[in-house]
């Protein structure tokens, strides 16, 4: 990541990402007047882990006589949400190699960052310029511009 930034570069990309919607934001102005246009915005349906559940956890017999233990039942949610991060890696990685961006600045919760760093292939690492681990994805745009800048001036 750079080590001093004035403020986000011309056509610069930000994304905006929780657990179920992501934002694919460009900067159409340049490094003292930012203002972000979107680009793409994708939504997944992801209902909550005990809306995934079964009614009761399975069994599985044990190797004592008469003994049988609890299965977890599968983090369906957690699940979708490391395939989310993976769709919107392979996105930005498409992008990247295309040329459609230089910089990227991530803002997600830690956990999406934490996924789409482990999804991300070096190409679109090596562009990411700033990472903000908040969740911005219900805020309008320009709120978002200002908590942007704030976090690059931070840097």
């Amino acid at each position: 990541m750079a080590e001093h930034l004035n403020g986000l570069p011309r056509h610069a990309w930000v994304l905006i990402a929780d657990g179920e919607k992501a934002l694919f934001l460009k900067n159409v102005g340049d490094e003292t007047d930012m203002n972000l246009e979107v680009v793409r915005k994708d939504e997944q349906d992801n209902p909550k882990a005990q809306d995934w559940a079964a009614n009761r956890p399975g069994r599985m017999h044990d190797t004592g006589p008469g003994q049988v233990s609890a299965v977890d039942d599968t983090d369906w949610h957690e699940l979708e949400k490391e395939r989310f991060a993976k769709d919107m890696a392979d996105h930005l990685y498409r992008k990247a190699h295309a040329g459609a961006y230089e910089a990227l600045v991530i803002a997600a919760s830690r956990p999406v960052l934490s996924a789409l760093r482990d999804a991300m292939h070096k190409e679109v690492r090596d562009k990411v310029i700033l990472d903000v681990p908040k969740v911005l994805t219900n805020h309008p745009l320009d709120e978002v511009e200002k908590r942007i800048s704030a976090e690059l001036r931070a840097h």
